[in-house]
């Protein structure tokens, strides 16, 4: 059987995800690329007589050296010897899409091109030869589908075909006669040496006129260097003056130009644009006074359907756990070891996995509502109404929507900021985003004290981690991050019905994070937790003179103002810097499971807490700092320890000023 190494680019948002996915399915993995930070999905598959090893490259727009991604992305291109790439595109945005497609021409690649969302085309009137579109460009086109995976079969056959026989796509290229005749004299220099004949000539000396660093520092130290740097400048200075305009902006022009001439061709376009059913409901969803309104609405019903589907299934759950805590304690004698698996493993860990329904539930809403195209308007309604306050534009807000679902990938999201300080910026921010590892906290207070009000409270919490986040946001951009932000016009993709498929998919890949972090992370903790209060009891049976009790006792102190001073909750506080699901396992813990009686954590939560204090120890969670992976993140992002300790000192002072503020206040009121 032949392997095909197989590279899958495209702009974001045109359905290059749904075509990895309906390929690989589930045999598919994450990482992180050699050397680099940026993740990247690899999976495989077999077709005929051939197996796949495909690679899911990061969704860009061009491949400039502006960002880590798009260095990363043609460095894929030009270094990795793949077979061919498949070069996906919205058939409704194809000007746009295609500036890619003309750079990885230029880049030699073999491509394919992989034609998708057809149907959104023909709504608005646009019909594509394809037929004349792949003799204009040079390369196949292959019409597809790829909610539904339709034309796979004929993609597939094309990639093997055109992998067989590799060709440069860059010879169809045309830039205008007097540019095409400057390219030329470059090239001949370019090809005398032999440092610079790893990529095709022609992609070499447009990115010397466009000013590509990267390729000037290697041209620099070639050795025709000189000669070909004085030519650049001589070229430079011609086209400046011929066209008024830096050779960066000459040869952008002359890409659209090139585009534009393809799309008068191939496709036939209706004299006025129809409206679509994407711009109908945008009227509505991005109306300056209506879109934070809907966005509150969307929020709440879908914590509100969190709570009343998972409700029952969480108590299956549950009971499951008290059934087989009882049946051990029942046969095993008492002792050391069912002590450990009765109020260690299965009181820390059960505690979280009986959450599982809730949080596969918010997972898959938040996915759904991603595939749709929701949460980019999400975004562009906390752009609109917010950027001019906070100062901050378009792409901060993105990761901060994605910090919902977890912080660690949002962080990740950052790197498609141009502007340095803006991403710094932004990854101060995504801690305050409420990630679903919080939610098994607010779960089991919101059950224990406002089970009639639970889609209001969480709604409240989120909405808090949102207005506090813009609070710090406004304060930083004035102190640390001065200066404007690069302004950035956000794209917002068409509505479509999510793939059943792509959901189950992306839901599963979180849901597998959770649980692999319950069989390490929150194991490893509530077994330590558990020896820290049974092993070294110092104090007989009295849990508060365990070592447990006493290092929480130390701490307590520092909480007292803010309504939580009790021992049992600052350990679960410090618990929670490994992950914040410990703080849940380090209750269930304390509570201990010997019988089938779940509610001893429901008991210890009424016994520890009130209502007020409850919202303020739910506030200080939202808040402070973030588990170690996300600090990890940003440092790894950062490659520098002041940002993720200046990070962990904002959101530590923040959570404790606002939790305060919380208790005292409302102590004030009568609240208390």
């Amino acid at each position: 059987m032949r392997e095909l190494k197989v590279g899958l680019a495209g702009n974001p948002n045109v359905g290059k995800t749904t075509v990895f996915n309906q390929l690989t399915g589930m045999h598919q993995h994450v990482g992180n690329w050699p050397g680099k930070t940026v993740e990247m999905a690899e999976g495989n598959f077999t077709h005929g007589d051939y197996r796949y090893d495909i690679i899911d490259l990061p969704g860009n727009y061009a491949l400039s050296a502006h960002t880590i991604e798009e260095i990363v992305s043609r460095d894929f291109i030009v270094d990795d010897s793949s077979d061919a790439i498949i070069n996906v595109v919205d058939a409704a945005n194809l000007e746009r899409n295609l500036y890619l497609t003309v750079q990885m021409m230029e880049l030699g690649a073999n491509l394919v091109l992989a034609v998708n969302m057809n149907d959104f085309a023909r709504k608005r009137g646009h019909i594509i030869d394809m037929e004349l579109m792949q003799e204009l460009l040079g390369f196949p086109v292959v019409e597809i589908n790829a909610k539904n995976a339709g034309g796979f079969d004929k993609l597939l056959t094309t990639v093997e075909r055109v992998a067989a026989n590799p060709k440069d796509t860059s010879e169809k290229l045309s830039y205008g006669n007097d540019i095409k005749g400057h390219l030329m004299d470059l090239q001949e220099l370019i090809e005398k040496d032999s440092d610079l004949l790893d990529v095709p000539s022609i992609w070499t000396a447009v990115k010397l006129l466009e000013r590509d660093t990267i390729v000037i520092d290697k041209v620099k130290d070639s050795s025709n260097g000189s000669r070909i740097m004085a030519e650049v400048d001589k070229v430079s200075r011609h086209l400046y003056d011929v066209y008024n305009e830096s050779p960066e902006e000459v040869i952008a022009n002359s890409r659209y130009a090139f585009i534009d001439g393809l799309v008068a061709e191939a496709v036939d376009k209706p004299d006025v644009e129809m409206e679509t059913t994407s711009d109908k409901i945008d009227k509505i969803v991005t109306n300056r006074i209506l879109a934070p309104f809907i966005f509150v609405i969307i929020m709440f019903a879908m914590f509100q359907l969190t709570f009343t589907i998972g409700t029952p299934f969480e108590l299956l759950i549950q009971s499951f756990f008290s059934i087989l805590t009882h049946a051990i304690s029942s046969y095993m004698p008492h002792g050391i070891l069912t002590s450990l698996i009765c109020n260690g493993i299965i009181a820390g860990v059960g505690v979280v996995v009986g959450f599982l329904p809730m949080i596969v539930l918010m997972f898959l809403f938040l996915s759904i509502l991603e595939d749709c195209g929701y949460l980019a308007r999400a975004a562009f309604t906390l752009d609109m109404v917010m950027h001019k306050v906070v100062g901050l534009h378009g792409k901060a807000f993105i990761p901060m929507i994605l910090g919902f679902g977890c912080g660690v990938p949002a962080i990740m999201a950052t790197r498609t900021m141009e502007n340095e300080g803006d991403r710094i910026l932004a990854m101060m921010l995504v801690p305050f985003m409420s990630c679903t590892s919080r939610l098994p906290i607010y779960i089991i207070f919101i059950g224990a004290f406002f089970s009639q009000h639970q889609g209001v409270v969480l709604l409240g919490i989120y909405l808090l981690g949102i207005a506090v986040a813009l609070i710090v946001a406004a304060i930083l951009k004035r102190t640390m991050f001065k200066g404007l932000s690069s302004p950035f016009v956000m794209e917002l993709p068409t509505y479509k019905v999510p793939s059943l498929k792509g959901i189950l998919l992306h839901t599963w890949e979180k849901v597998k994070d959770f649980l692999k972090k319950a069989g390490t992370i929150i194991l490893l903790c509530s077994v330590i937790l558990w020896a820290l209060q049974n092993i070294f009891p110092w104090g007989g049976t009295n849990p508060k003179m365990s070592l447990l009790g006493i290092i929480g006792s130390f701490f307590a102190p520092i909480f007292a103002p803010l309504g939580f001073g009790t021992w049992q909750a600052a350990v679960a506080i410090i618990a929670g810097l490994a992950s914040k699901e410990v703080v849940v396992a380090t209750f269930g813990t304390l509570a201990g499971m010997d019988s089938n009686d779940h509610a001893r954590i429901t008991n210890l939560i009424h016994d520890t807490f009130t209502p007020l204090s409850a919202l303020s120890f739910m506030a200080f969670t939202l808040l402070y700092t973030p588990c170690i992976a996300a600090i990890g993140t940003i440092k790894q992002e950062t490659n520098s320890y002041k940002w993720p300790l200046i990070m962990c000192a904002i959101t530590l002072i923040s959570a404790y000023v606002v939790s305060f503020l919380i208790f005292q206040i409302g102590t004030l009121m009568g609240f208390g």
